[in-house]
This record gives structure tokens, sequence and C-alpha cells, in this order.
């Protein structure tokens, strides 16, 4: 994985809670991880296409996710995931896709993004390819941010 398309994957989810949340993020130190990525309780999958092949997911606890749906709603205070709120939560990932889309266009990448996939409940991720783990530490929660990308045609 080349470390410039980690940092621009990183770089879009930092500035989702920095521009549209209005919290600080503290990138926590990254860790490589072989053979499962844990879904915490809730995560955000989405798959990248083009110039880039693989895929990202964001996990999160139901407290962070509530928090992230509450800032979402203007600062209410969110007691269940219900359907507007899982929609809210997709639309996170939708943020996510669209900036790291403009991210990586800035390194000269060019990708699509697939819609977001959310997933309910506490699961592992098995697959063969090697994902680098990023967490991000903000005053609503943490953000485990998985990716596993690689350049067409390696």
């Amino acid at each position: 994985m080349n470390a410039k398309h980690v940092n621009a994957i990183c770089r879009a989810t930092e500035s989702i809670f920095v521009n549209h949340f209005g919290v600080e993020v503290k990138p926590l130190k990254p860790r490589v991880q072989n053979s499962e990525v844990s879904s915490n309780q809730v995560s955000v999958i989405l798959g990248i296409n083009g110039q880039l092949n693989g895929q990202i997911i964001c996990s999160l606890d139901v407290q962070t996710a509530k928090n992230i749906v509450g800032v979402m709603m203007g600062g209410m205070t969110i007691d269940e995931l219900d359907d507007m709120a899982w929609s809210a939560i997709q639309e996170f990932g939708n943020w996510v896709a669209g900036t790291t889309a403009t991210e990586l266009s800035k390194e000269d990448v060019i990708i699509d993004v697939t819609p977001p996939i959310i997933n309910e409940g506490t699961s592992k991720y098995r697959s063969s390819k090697l994902f680098i783990t990023v967490p991000l530490q903000t005053q609503i929660g943490l953000l485990d941010v998985h990716i596993s990308v690689k350049e067409e045609g390696q």
C-alpha cells in the first residue's frame, strides 16, 4: 500500500470531523492487520474502484454512532439508532466516500466509491488482503479507519 494513498484517506475522514462536526481529531498509532478487522458495533463499508481498488471500513461503537448522528441532527441527543439514525450513518459514509475521492484526486488518483453498506453488530471481517488501521480519537468518540487499497494492476 502506498503511504500517500493511506494518508489521503485519513485526511478525508479527519476533515469531516473538523469541517462538518467541528471537533478536533487526534490520529493514534496505526497498526497493520493481516487476517481480520473488527467491526466494533457499527461499521460503514466502502468499496474503491478505479486507479485504486480495495476497501475502506470505518468502525465505531454504538455511542460514537449516536454522537455522530446527534451532531448531524443539529446537536440532538440520540437515545437509539432508529431508521433515521441508520440513514444518517449511511450519509456519513457518503461523506467519507466523496471526501476520499477528492483527496485522492489531489494525488492524481481517480476512483469511484461504492455506496456505503452499514453493518450493525459486533463481527469480524476476514480477508486475505492487508489492512492498515488508523484510529482517530475525537471528542465524540473513537473511529477506526481500516484501509486496504492497491493500485490498479498490482
